[in-house]
């Protein structure tokens, strides 16, 4: 099969110039053994450079003749370097261990050659270590510009606000863990639904962010962007950590390293690490209505070296969750002093969900500077949910009450070939891509009263695939200037079996099996200007799906796959050894958003939409202990062929804000000041009313030794009363005698809350 994909994707191996050597070598970290990916490789005062690959591997290739000081690093690790004599048509290798180190932002590179479309990378880097990063919720919010809202008693997935876009639970920001993909398509509860509360925020290691359209290795539902997040492979130390805050929040976590550096080995006589993990939450929170919420998650992992050129990767998790929820509320019963900021209309709200994981990714180099990754992937999940948006304006004596439940199975598979070659004096990097994925699920969406199950609106079984391939091809143009090109090809197989309910109100059968394709090419160009500065510019075409059920139904205008259209450009720099910025300016075009809304069984389509907006990025670091960071993002996004005053897009932020000062003392003692601004805006279309924005301050310290940690965590400082989750829509209470109107409902957001950790580590 991979002598076929290598016809499919080679383009031919180039002869080496003629009279120029080669450089090759490899990456480990000191301590481990284990290799290196990503570090940053390149010869001192010369344009251009590397970075390492999946195995920790690197070359550089066509290098003049001559004495030059070849330096690797990485954002956390002490640099290295050594001078280096080349003589023409030799090709020397250079092993390179490197250790950590305290965070130095003099060790950031703007410049991203293995992944040219990372152009966050750096800014990445320095928020894993910088921001505190307290709870699955604070992972996410790592992505600049991504704000999130949680509504339904903290089980449930969070909604996703970004450039510009109510991503609702996910359907515009594909999320995955580890190549486990996160985001959900035909939920129960909504498209694209993306529930990151299985990840433990302790293993978190990595994230990549991607905003945008333009990366070939992203399918469905990456229209404003997509977020890859990637556990440790190794712990520094095992760990027992206790937490205890207000509102009868208790967090407990083990994680414990299974090998050590005792020399001990499963599979191989080679660097090998193997982990387990687990935590449980349970908190009460704020609410009048106790939430009794309960989750646990486990994770165990091994990371190994079987040969040289072959690792492996293996990787099983569990996570359960139960909740009660207070809901959203309306702000007229609030007013009326019906109910409290934290009172609730239906207070049997709620629901459980659960989803077990294993993962095995097989990575192998070949020769030619080839390397093969193979990723096979299982997901067993479990949803049930009960919601009140309405109360009782549908049925006046029992409640709107509903319930939605998912029960699926999911298998996967991704593949990657990348090969590194000349073209003529030139670098060019191939990546092929293949991958499927199939969702096999029951679905049902059923009537109930105080969660007992009174009549059902729709049920049956979906079976959803995704076949896709892609090839990219990157190429410096010249010593300064690389091409990025991609081209990606999706195939979707979209079949319900089951009942719905009819215009008419009644059940019918629905059987129905459609296919449906999407081409998206991509186009991107990076310009060294300086070691320091490069600018970008780029382009692509997206796309989201829809619901299986709305496909087979034929109620989304024909449309399966609603086309996305996104195009920026901007630059990566450091004006000083320890500033980096970074600054886009970008638009994106979505053919039809189409949504599909769970709570009711229908699919909503908002139409045609534009919008444009600027990040800003910037980093600091003052002292050596000292930073400071901030993110802007202004947003603007209009319905198109809307009258002027009807076109805007609910709940879309205009404005956005993060930042804050930390300290992080070698000493052990770090501090972190932060403040998160989201600004006021259209909670329906014609703007009549509006979601209200908020301004916050959290804090955090901790004082860390080589044996235990210590620390406290506080949010909302001010204890400001802000909303958290907001919509507009009609309901109506209990007995309600006056016109029903359409109103904004919220779910109040956190008061002061403080909690203190403590820590040991063996």
């Amino acid at each position: 099969m991979w002598g076929l994909l290598l016809g499919l994707c080679l383009t031919g191996q180039f002869a080496q110039a003629q009279g120029t050597a080669t450089l090759r070598g490899s990456v480990a970290d000191s301590l481990s053994g284990q290799p290196l990916a990503g570090v940053s490789v390149g010869l001192q005062g010369q344009s251009g450079g590397t970075a390492t690959d999946a195995l920790g591997n690197f070359r550089l290739a066509g290098v003049a003749p001559g004495t030059y000081t070849l330096r690797v690093g990485a954002l956390g690790y002490r640099g290295a370097s050594q001078a280096v004599t080349l003589a023409a048509g030799e090709t020397r290798a250079m092993p390179f261990t490197i250790a950590a180190s305290a965070l130095s932002l003099a060790e950031v590179t703007v410049s991203q050659p293995r992944d040219p479309n990372q152009s966050l990378a750096a800014i990445n880097q320095i928020d894993k270590v910088l921001r505190p990063v307290n709870s699955a919720q604070d992972l996410l919010r790592l992505v600049p510009g991504l704000f999130i809202a949680q509504h339904a008693g903290g089980g449930k997935a969070e909604q996703i606000f970004l450039r510009g876009f109510d991503v609702d639970h996910g359907t515009d920001f594909a999320v995955s863990v580890d190549g486990l993909p996160v985001n959900m398509v035909s939920h129960a509860h909504g498209q694209g639904y993306a529930d990151f509360h299985f990840v433990i925020p302790e293993t978190v290691e990595q994230l990549k962010v991607y905003k945008g359209p333009y990366t070939a290795r992203f399918g469905d539902f990456v229209t404003a962007g997509a977020g890859e997040f990637s556990t440790k492979t190794r712990l520094d130390d095992s760990q027992v950590k206790l937490e205890v805050g207000r509102f009868d929040t208790y967090r407990a976590l083990v994680m414990l390293d299974l090998l050590g550096n005792n020399n001990r080995h499963l599979f191989s006589k080679k660097p090998e690490s193997a982990y387990v993990a687990a935590e449980y939450n349970f908190t009460n929170a704020y609410f009048d209505q106790p939430q009794d919420f309960r989750r646990f998650n486990g994770l165990a992992k091994y990371t190994g070296q079987l040969s040289d050129r072959t690792s492996l990767t293996l990787l099983g998790s569990h996570f359960t969750s139960s909740w009660d929820a207070s809901g959203q509320i309306p702000e007229s019963a609030v007013r009326e002093g019906i109910i409290s900021r934290f009172g609730s209309i239906d207070p049997t709200e709620g629901g459980d969900t659960d989803r077990t994981n294993a993962s095995v990714v097989l990575t192998t180099g070949l020769p030619g500077d080839a390397i093969i990754r193979q990723q096979l992937y299982y997901s067993r999940y479990n949803f049930n949910l009960f919601s009140n948006f309405t109360f009782f304006l549908n049925d006046e004596e029992n409640g709107d009450e509903i319930n939605q439940t998912d029960d699926r199975n999911l298998y996967g598979y991704t593949g990657t070939y990348d090969r590194d070659d000349r073209l003529g004096a030139r670098n060019l990097h191939t990546t092929f891509g293949l991958g499927t994925r199939i969702d096999d699920t029951d679905l049902t969406l059923r009537r109930a009263v105080r969660r007992t199950i009174t009549d059902t609106i729709t049920a049956g079984k979906v079976f959803e695939q995704n076949i896709n391939a892609y090839l990219d091809e990157t190429l410096t143009l010249t010593d300064r200037l690389t091409l990025n090109a991609a081209l990606r090809a999706d195939v979707f197989v979209f079949d319900f079996r089951g009942i719905i309910t009819n215009d008419d109100g009644n059940l019918e059968p629905l059987r129905g099996r459609k296919t449906r394709a999407r081409v998206s090419p991509k186009l991107n160009l990076y310009y060294q200007l300086t070691p320091t500065v490069q600018l970008f510019a780029r382009s692509g075409y997206g796309f989201h799906s829809n619901d299986a059920r709305g496909v087979v139904r034929g109620t989304v205008n024909g449309n399966a796959l609603p086309r996305a259209i996104g195009y920026e450009a901007g630059s990566t720099f450091k004006p000083l050894p320890g500033v980096v910025v970074n600054a886009a300016l970008w638009a994106l075009h979505l053919e039809d958003e189409l949504v599909y809304v769970g709570d009711e069984a229908v699919v909503e389509s908002a139409g045609r939409t534009r919008r444009y907006g600027a990040d800003l990025s910037v980093r600091y670091q003052l002292t050596r202990a000292l930073f400071a960071d901030v993110d802007l993002n202004y947003n603007h996004g209009r319905l198109v062929g809307v009258a002027e005053g009807q076109n805007f897009i609910p709940l879309a932020p205009r404005f956005t804000s993060v930042g804050g000062l930390t300290l992080k003392n070698p000493q052990g003692f770090s501090a972190s000041l932060r403040y998160r601004h989201l600004d006021s805006r259209a909670a329906n279309e014609d703007n009549s009313i509006r979601a209200r924005g908020y301004f916050l301050f959290d804090g955090v310290v901790s004082y860390t030794q080589s044996r235990f940690q210590i620390g406290a965590t506080a949010e909302n400082l001010l204890n400001v009363d802000w909303n958290e989750a907001q919509f507009a829509n009609p309901s109506r209470l209990r007995g309600q005698t006056t016109p029903v109107e359409e109103q904004l409902h919220f779910t109040p957001g956190t008061p002061f809350f403080i909690k203190v950790n403590a820590s040991v580590l063996f």
